[in-house]
């Protein structure tokens, strides 16, 4: 990161305005002063070809616009040339569950706006990218949603947009203020391209660890597709301890008895111990489904048919927590299997198929396995000292990943507070 760090300036004066605190060199205006009025975009239908590219509300992501994926339309210069899109542009859903946020365009193709979204251009007291981060402010959307919910289909238009109060520091500290949260951002987008790659790495390696091994050992055709020939191959009741259901006893948030597991908690490779719940377990239950550090948790009703079958390795998140009746716990030997190792192969694509594949649909929608799923779940068994090759090498790729997650969300914590402060002028960029 180059900007330089934002400091307080305790000498300079906060004043209190109809949008909250800001320097006292600053004003406060509408939006239609210092910007164009807005427009709608073109109504046309999207297309695989046509004249002039057709960017709709659906084409914007949290990651920006993907211009390859854009769809095309065909319309008359007429109607093209006001509605054509250029650096410096702000589009806005005007309607639907993304309504009110924003894009800023930078260097776009040959391209026009669609009619469920609102163009804004800066004028030249206002710059562009200051403007852009306003609007991911609070400022920005305590007005928007008390505009929202005094429209009767929960939108916003160009007359809301005119009216819409915003801070105006002087030109200069607007490019100040905008070059260090963009700054920011970037850091962010460099850790989402990491994870991004770093998940790609890790689903090109699953598939070539499970099929090839460590050893380069020829491959011999199996019923769950090539694997060294070395390699055993056996359901998982021939090297499980146990097959465990959780109680089907009452919890809660109110933290009394004992903290359970449940599905929210099993996200896949890990257990999230966040959002929990307590109970009482019976008697009877308190020494079964006390859970021990390996035990794998699979989810046995769901849903989403891909989440049938979908595991978590307990790693003594919690001491003394029991898990719920809509799962299922498989305890192995781990002198014969490696947790992590089965726990990974779970994920794979053959591994989710042989679970969520074979998973029942009731009544009610959801999709079942249970605990016959599992034993007759066909797992690869190499030697325990390639298993746990095998597992430590993912656990690395995920440590990766772990780091740059929790970096991420330290940009973001950063991203969050700057924005607020030097919207308000509590830090003034030096």
């Amino acid at each position: 990161m180059t900007a330089k760090v934002p400091q307080s300036n305790q000498n300079l004066k906060l004043i209190e305005t109809e949008i909250g605190t800001i320097a006292s060199d600053w004003k406060v205006v509408p939006l239609s002063k210092v910007a164009d009025k807005p427009q709608y975009g073109l109504t046309a239908s999207a297309a695989k070809s046509g004249n002039v590219q057709f960017l709709r509300i659906t084409d914007i992501t949290s990651r920006g616009v993907n211009w390859e994926t854009v769809p095309f339309c065909s319309a008359s210069i007429k109607k093209i040339d006001p509605c054509r899109l250029k650096s410096g542009d702000i589009v806005f859903a005007r309607i639907g569950a993304t309504t009110g946020k924003s894009y800023l365009i930078s260097d776009p193709p040959e391209s026009v706006f669609a009619s469920y979204l609102i163009r804004v251009r800066a004028g030249e007291e206002l710059d562009p990218s200051f403007l852009i981060h306003y609007f991911q402010s609070s400022g920005y959307w305590t007005q928007v949603d008390a505009n929202k919910h005094a429209s009767l289909k929960m939108g916003i238009n160009g007359s809301i947009l005119n009216k819409l109060l915003l801070p105006l520091p002087p030109l200069p500290e607007q490019k100040k203020i905008a070059h260090i949260l963009s700054t920011v951002q970037r850091a962010i987008e460099a850790q989402e391209r990491i994870i991004q790659t770093t998940t790609e790495l890790k689903k090109a390696l699953m598939h070539k660890l499970f099929t090839e091994g460590l050893r380069n050992e020829p491959q011999k055709q199996t019923e769950i597709g090539p694997t060294p020939r070395n390699w055993d191959l056996a359901p998982l009741e021939a090297k499980a301890e146990s097959f465990q259901y959780g109680t089907s006893v009452k919890c809660c948030y109110k933290a009394e008895g004992k903290p359970v597991l449940r599905i929210p908690n099993v996200v896949g490779g890990h257990v999230d111990p966040t959002d929990l719940k307590f109970g009482k377990p019976k008697s009877n239950e308190v020494g079964k489904l006390t859970l021990q550090p390996g035990d794998l948790l699979f989810v046995r009703t769901n849903g989403v048919k891909e989440n049938a079958g979908r595991c978590s390795k307990f790693n003594g998140e919690l001491e003394d927590c029991y898990f719920a009746s809509y799962l299922i716990r498989v305890r192995l030997d781990p002198q014969i299997m490696n947790a992590d190792f089965v726990s990974e192969y779970s994920r794979t694509e053959m591994g989710t198929s042989l679970l969520s594949g074979r998973s029942i649909r009731t009544a009610d929608g959801k999709f079942n396995i249970n605990s016959g799923t599992l034993k007759t779940l066909l797992v690869p068994v190499p030697a325990i000292d390639e298993q746990e090759e095998i597992a430590k090498t993912f656990r690395l790729i995920d440590k990766k990943a772990a780091s740059t997650q929790a970096k991420k969300t330290n940009f973001e914590g950063l991203f969050r507070t700057l924005l607020h402060q030097l919207m308000t002028g509590k830090l003034r960029p030096q």
